[in-house]
């Protein structure tokens, strides 16, 4: 009981600290013409994800399953290597490097794993469209494939498309989920506004895992 209520004052200071996180990113746009920092949503939560009711237990079979490397999304034409993404010494968590790739926040589970998993991308760059510019368009029913680094390839089906204000972005929901497997991808969206620091929504694409494909290699 105290891991799990320590998880939990660590998830709401995590979620207090990202409430304006896609605004933080874009702070500095305003005040730079030439090279203004790359929107994505950064909400983070760092509650330890277990199978079982030991966390020991769980963290070791988290472990055990394969790591993300490649994201395809067919109908956006997106065919991305995944970078490992973590927090930043604030509490929110990292963001891609390169606009043109996306990147999985490897403190939650694995794509296919028994849990919510997490990759972000940015909307736009300095020199225009990045990964996840067309994320807002996805329609329900459309595929994702998430390579993983044994060569088999995890396939979800996109349930709901949904844009929050950043007030709102529904941390837990989308870092922790509801024990299914699935997918969250996260990207900024909405309206920009410079005088109130930038994006002023998040996109969250929610997909659900339909084929493992573990005996299928890439």
């Amino acid at each position: 009981m105290t891991t799990a209520r320590t998880g939990w004052r660590i998830l709401a200071v995590a979620l207090a600290l990202a409430a304006a996180a896609c605004m933080i990113v874009w702070s500095d746009r305003s005040t730079r013409d030439a090279s203004p920092d790359p929107g994505v949503a950064t909400a983070a939560s760092t509650r330890p994800i277990a199978e079982s009711p030991d966390p020991a237990q769980g963290r070791l079979r988290v472990a055990a399953l394969p790591r993300p490397v490649r994201l395809t999304i067919p109908v956006l034409g997106v065919a991305t290597e995944l970078v490992r993404l973590g927090l930043q010494p604030d509490g929110t968590v990292e963001v891609p490097t390169d606009p043109a790739l996306a990147g999985w926040y490897h403190l939650g589970m694995p794509p296919g794993g028994p849990g919510s998993a997490v990759i972000l991308g940015h909307v736009d760059s300095a020199d225009g469209p990045a990964v996840f510019a067309g994320l807002a368009e996805v329609e329900p029913g459309s595929r994702i494939r998430v390579g993983l680094d044994d060569g088999s390839t995890a396939t979800f089906v996109v349930r709901t498309v949904r844009t929050y204000a950043n007030a709102d972005f529904p941390a837990r929901r989308v870092y922790v989920g509801h024990g299914r497997r699935e997918l969250n991808l996260v990207t900024c969206g909405g309206a920009y506004e410079a005088d109130r620091g930038g994006y002023q929504a998040n996109v969250v694409v929610n997909a659900v895992l339909v084929a493992p494909n573990r005996a299928t290699r890439q």
